[in-house]
């Protein structure tokens, strides 16, 4: 499994803390020091739209004008904090966030 987000996010440290403790092997992606490839993250807007981008932050409410009318990828690459957090990658299969919905299809195996 792959988890991209930040390494002070705190759902992200639950995230791999949890998965870690299932008997998962976690490779964690700061996309802050390690940004997505644009390939990387035109599979992740593919998978989520713009729900990748978390409109609630202060790095979001920050960003210019320009940039807020801008599509989620300009945003993203422009300031990877404003990605929502984590995004888990299992597989073949994408997961936003560290809901209990997505708790449940990941730690239910």
């Amino acid at each position: 499994m792959i988890i991209y987000g930040l390494s002070t996010c705190s759902d992200c440290q639950k995230a791999q803390k949890a998965l870690e403790a299932a008997g998962n092997t976690i490779t964690f992606r700061d996309v802050r020091a390690e940004p997505l490839t644009e390939e990387e993250l035109e599979e992740l807007l593919i998978e989520f739209g713009d729900c990748l981008v978390d409109h609630t932050t202060n790095d979001y409410r920050a960003l210019s004008t320009w940039l807020k009318n801008s599509e989620a990828d300009a945003q993203i690459s422009s300031k990877p904090k404003v990605m929502a957090r984590p995004v888990i990658q299992d597989g073949d299969h994408y997961y936003l966030g560290w809901t209990d919905e997505v708790q449940q299809a990941l730690l239910a195996n």
